[in-house]
């Protein structure tokens, strides 16, 4: 099974830089897309066929603000069930969370909030790693396992990203947004990219400023953790930095699941 997850920077932006044809040329079985920014009533008909002609299931979660946030998943074959949001309004209303539920695990594709510039939002973001966890930690207690995909907008340690001594004071990379990484990994979760990479140099988003992708000084923003339970199965975790459309990259989980 392939899970690819891909920050697209704007659905329709990354549709005319030619994105979904990777997507459809190689299909993963459920594709987790973040800030999409966009509602599908808004998609012309040959944007909607260029996003869902592979995938038979679709489920859509814009943000209320137009322009805004938001995720939407596509998979190939219809889930036993999805949810939208935490449950929780003022995540909810941004469109930053679906949840699928398939017979072997249940996937997150979330859009984790950006902590600003000014760092005015690191709360709410830091109450969303939060509340996430609370869910998940009752989903491990019932035995489910979990696969959390999306943007983080965090990088864990620093060989995540090329500049760290510039950017200790940058969210992004502050001391109490890694340590929610931290949390996590001490909550039944593996974080399967440096699981199987612990020294790799690998980054998954670029600013257009200075020519950054070009010279690949970058961050890893884009993140599979999955339950411990779940790691046998993991094949690969491949980080598409080929592929172009949007800042981000796609990145790729593979798993021996049918």
């Amino acid at each position: 099974m392939r899970i690819t997850t891909w920050n697209v920077n704007g659905l329709r932006a990354a549709l005319g830089k030619g994105a979904a044809d990777w997507w459809n040329r190689e299909p993963s079985h459920a594709l987790c897309l973040q800030e999409i920014r966009v509602r599908p009533e808004q998609l012309d008909a040959e944007q909607r066929d260029l996003v869902e002609r592979i995938h038979g299931h679709a489920e859509w979660h814009p943000a209320e603000r137009g322009g805004y946030s938001g995720v939407a998943t596509f998979t190939q074959q219809t889930p036993l069930a999805s949810t939208r949001g935490l449950g929780i309004e003022k995540f909810d209303v941004e469109g930053r969370m679906i949840q699928t539920k398939f017979p072997d695990f249940t996937l997150f594709n979330g859009y984790f909030p950006n902590g600003s510039r000014d760092h005015s939002r690191v709360g709410y973001k830091l109450e969303f790693y939060a509340e996430l966890l609370e869910i998940c930690d009752a989903l491990h207690k019932e035995g489910e396992q979990i696969v959390i995909c999306g943007d983080f907008n965090t990088c864990h340690q620093e060989i995540d990203l090329r500049n760290h001594k510039q950017n200790q004071k940058t969210t992004g990379f502050l001391p109490e947004e890694r340590a929610w990484v931290d949390t996590y990994l001490q909550h039944g979760f593996v974080d399967a990219f440096r699981e199987l990479y612990p020294e790799r140099e690998q980054y998954t988003w670029w600013t257009y400023r200075s020519n950054a992708r070009e010279r690949n000084i970058g961050w890893r923003l884009d993140y599979f953790l999955v339950s411990e339970s779940l790691l046998p199965l993991v094949k690969d975790v491949v980080t598409r930095d080929d592929i172009f459309g949007s800042d981000h990259c796609p990145v790729t989980l593979e798993l021996d699941i049918e």
